[in-house]
């Protein structure tokens, strides 16, 4: 081997090395087990679609967090099955609730799931409903000016 290929060799074994003995990380929360890592999976795999996302974002954003399909209709250029279809994947997924009134749907956000999710992204910051977030936003955003 010649002298140049072995300082590297030894500069790279060095390194490495000083790298495996700084790693001190230690975990300070919990890791989500399987079963919520496949929950969770099952949510981002929901929202995983513009469509979906926006979808949720209009039904949290009516009175009541809820939305009758017909007004979601209205809010996009896809034919009523595919709209229906979206809906499906998030009600199955668990973020919205569906209530069936005469001829009608009403789809309305799934509070418990939101903060879940909520909870899982901001770990060290408990969640709060997003009815009381949106309560409290108005104070929020006057306290910052």
């Amino acid at each position: 081997m010649q002298k140049c290929e072995y300082l590297r060799v030894k500069l790279v074994t060095a390194l490495q090395s000083e790298a495996k003995s700084s790693c001190s990380s230690q975990m300070v929360g919990a890791a989500v087990d399987d079963l919520a890592s496949a929950e969770l999976a099952n949510t981002f795999k929901a929202l995983s679609d513009p469509c979906r996302v926006r979808l949720l974002s209009i039904i949290a954003a009516h009175e009541n967090q809820e939305a009758c399909v017909c007004d979601l209709n209205e809010s996009f250029e896809l034919s009523q099955p595919t709209i229906s279809r979206h809906l499906k994947i998030l009600a199955d997924a668990g973020l919205v609730t569906r209530d069936k009134r005469g001829v009608w749907v009403y789809y309305r956000a799934n509070n418990d799931a939101l903060v879940k999710l909520a909870d899982f992204l901001w770990p060290s910051q408990p969640a709060e409903p997003i009815s009381n977030r949106r309560a409290a936003a108005p104070a929020k955003l006057a306290a910052r000016a």
